[in-house]
């Protein structure tokens, strides 16, 4: 090799390694700016830059805000539980220890029934479910926050009460959807339950729910309070089917229901006399 070539060749090295320390120069600078800037070694202080008060300063700042800012994208969003799995029929009673029953409450809020059932459970210092109706539930917030503040479960109980299989899945989607949103933005969490109207359920429901991050859950006990038997006829039906893990189904909305009010009031009591326990479900 020629010595001209050879110089040319170490010429070629020199660059490529003053390059190469300018990138590790630069790479410990950014890293120096993300950890925090270092104190200035000490000396006689610089003269500001002519130049750096006004406009063209503010827009500096800004340019290193900017620069910045892309940080922020990196941002872990907020912990939402994991779908569950997409079930084929739902849940009718709890599991449980001991002598524990479920509560529940359909159709509301409704201002004429709904705060008379809350009190009577709060006199009880018991919990319940209350599966709402999106439309319901944006007409009364007060009453879902309320439900929600007094430890009770807020489940989905669709939007306008339709019935599910008669819906494409995009109308399932909307009427659930929404309905979760609604309780989510008004009692500060999503709901984890859903109750398809009238126990008619299909395979979009349980798919559409499952994506919403909901378990469906009917009932073991009907009361069959809509049919406006009498207080009394109602409470005898809870007291005669009561049992270990039994979700009861009453309604605090969607007609008269002075009837059910009256009926908790008998039979709530008397289940606790009976050393029973009123939970809720809780994943």
């Amino acid at each position: 090799m020629k010595k001209d070539q050879m110089l040319t060749g170490r010429r070629m090295l020199l660059r490529i390694a003053t390059a190469l320390g300018a990138t590790t120069t630069v790479g410990l600078f950014a890293s120096d700016r993300l950890s925090g800037p270092r104190p200035a070694p000490p000396g006689p202080p610089r003269p500001a830059p002519r130049g750096a008060a006004g406009p063209q300063a503010s827009s500096r700042l800004a340019a290193s805000a900017h620069r910045l800012q892309p940080m922020t994208s990196y941002t872990p969003p907020r912990l939402r539980r994991a779908a569950p799995p997409v079930r084929r029929r739902p849940f009718l009673r709890m599991s449980g220890a001991g002598r524990t029953m479920v509560l529940s409450f359909d159709d509301g809020p409704d201002p004429r029934y709904t705060p008379e059932i809350l009190r009577t459970l709060r006199r009880h210092d018991a919990r319940a479910m209350f599966f709402v109706c999106g439309e319901m539930a944006a007409a009364h917030p007060d009453l879902v926050r309320e439900m929600a503040d007094d430890g009770h479960v807020v489940g989905n109980h669709s939007w306008s009460h339709p019935l599910i299989p008669t819906l494409r899945p995009s109308r399932i989607r909307d009427e659930l959807g929404r309905t979760s949103e609604v309780i989510e933005r008004t009692a500060g969490a999503p709901p984890l339950w859903y109750r398809a109207p009238y126990g008619a359920w299909n395979r979009h429901s349980f798919e559409i729910g499952a994506e919403l991050g909901m378990e469906p859950l009917a009932w073991t006990l009907d009361t069959l309070d809509w049919q406006e038997p009498g207080s009394a006829v109602i409470a005898r039906r809870v007291l005669d089917g009561a049992a270990p893990g039994v979700v009861v189904l009453s309604h605090d909305a969607g007609g008269d229901r002075s009837q059910s009010v009256a009926a908790l009031g008998t039979y709530l009591p008397k289940l606790l006399d009976a050393g029973y326990h009123l939970t809720v479900p809780r994943r």
